[in-house]
């Protein structure tokens, strides 16, 4: 089924784990102009330099706490107003319906004219999903959503969406990625996906140890260039490719006349050094537009997890500590976190984070804006559009308040050095990495080089 449009574009899936926390840190809110006007080109997309990620779009945080645990497949048939036909879908569905939050973001997103939101058809919050069963969940969810809006608004406009397809030792084929295409269109009701991207390189290989190592990126390639072709996708793009791996594909696609829209990596003040700026430069010499992931290092650049001022109270400390002790956070994440936060005194540094955090905070009272918004202007000054997660409208707009705005050269030289004295980069935490996904068998990594 074909959604009325809403000038959304949301991207789903990507990484495991968008930066989910938005500036509520220290520095003041500002306002912002109702309709988004700052933006950039995804390949054909005109998109805001800002995108939300809806890793955090899981179902479970959607249902009533009766029927939380309540998940079923369904097969619904629908009645698309634009096309004038009758539309079946197979798609995981669950009970409840999306929280008054998420509607409100939507609503939000579409009064400002554009959105730009990131999914995957991995991502979910049930079991089935996490062993490989289940694929869509986020899709469905994002779909429904969308289509709630327009029924209500009526609107003419069309949304944006991006979603990715996974590697995965079963999905060996040009085919299999045509299928899977299908499959993420249908869940989504659109006619042509806007960006569909590959999750990662192909790494899962779970009979590695008896040699069955081969991968099949090329093919890969090859199924993104049937989809472009057979007009499934309007841009295609990957995900965490270093520069090596971005330029073979790039030329791939370009023999097969595809042009190679966006590679998708984790990105922000604490992540440049694993390979990441020399990806982001890479990318911008070949004219694909990185998508940043992990833009807030999960929070910790929002002054969520720290103070940065140096007068703070014990009391504020405290209450620091435990807001990240009350997150929705593993108790892994939590852990790496606390140690990137304040520092471990071996490999953190005491004090952690707290010194970038009081230059950042210096620079954001100077725009008035957020201490997070410095950090995701910082990204979009880099030639990135950072991606970071939202599950409420007022998440949504407080991110929106990076736009409009530029950091001057002298504060992103000051914004690096100080990074760069910290003496550590930020890789993730927990089971979320930015260099390596748990694939249920255990972690399988890859590298930016």
């Amino acid at each position: 089924m074909t959604a009325n449009p809403i000038a959304v574009l949301i991207l789903v899936g990507s990484q495991l784990g968008f930066g989910l926390f938005t500036a509520n840190a220290f520095a003041p809110a500002t306002t912002r102009s109702p309709e988004i006007l700052d933006l950039s080109s995804v390949g054909s997309l005109s998109v805001p330099h800002v995108g939300c990620g809806t890793i955090a779009w899981s179902t479970e945080g959607t249902m009533s706490s009766i029927n939380r645990t309540v998940a079923f497949i369904v097969c619904e048939t629908r009645f698309s107003r634009s096309t004038k036909h009758l539309h079946t879908y197979n798609f995981l569905s669950v009970t409840g319906r999306p929280t008054p939050d998420l509607e409100e973001l939507i609503s939000v997103a579409h009064s400002q004219g554009g959105s730009f939101f990131d999914t995957g058809e991995r991502y979910g919050s049930h079991m089935k999903t996490a062993l490989g069963m289940g694929w869509g969940e986020t899709e469905c969810l994002v779909e429904k959503l969308l289509q709630n809006e327009a029924d209500i608004i009526g609107t003419t406009s069309k949304p944006i969406v991006a979603t990715k397809f996974t590697p995965s030792p079963a999905r060996t084929t040009v085919q299999s990625v045509v299928e899977a295409c299908e499959k993420s269109k249908e869940r989504l009701g659109v006619e042509s996906i806007d960006l569909y991207q590959i999750q990662m390189p192909d790494i899962v290989k779970p009979m590695r140890f008896l040699g069955f190592d081969k991968t099949f990126d090329e093919v890969y390639w090859d199924g993104l260039a049937e989809c472009y072709h057979r007009g499934l996708v309007k841009n295609v793009g990957v995900s965490n490719y270093g520069p090596t791996l971005v330029s073979e594909c790039h030329k791939h696609l370009a023999k097969r006349g595809v042009p190679l829209a966006s590679n998708q990596i984790a990105f922000s003040l604490i992540g440049r050094h694993n390979g990441e700026q020399e990806t982001l430069d890479r990318c911008n010499e070949l004219g694909v537009k990185v998508l940043a992931y992990y833009p807030f290092a999960m929070g910790l650049l929002t002054g969520k997890y720290t103070s940065a001022s140096t007068g703070t109270s014990a009391d504020n400390m405290v209450a620091n500590s435990l807001s990240l002790s009350a997150s929705r956070r593993s108790v892994f994440e939590r852990q790496d976190l606390e140690r990137y936060a304040n520092g471990d005194g071996k490999l953190i540094p005491k004090g952690g984070v707290t010194p970038l955090l009081r230059t950042m905070e210096k620079i954001a009272n100077i725009h008035d804006v957020t201490v997070a918004q410095v950090a995701l202007n910082y990204i979009i000054c880099k030639g990135a559009i950072p991606i970071p997660g939202a599950r409420t409208a007022a998440q949504y707009v407080d991110n929106m308040g990076a736009l409009d705005w530029r950091l001057t050269e002298q504060e992103i030289f000051e914004l690096e050095n100080e990074a760069d004295d910290l003496g550590f980069s930020f890789d993730g935490a927990g089971f979320k990495r930015s260099n390596a996904k748990f694939v249920g068998y255990g972690m399988e990594k890859w590298s930016l080089d």
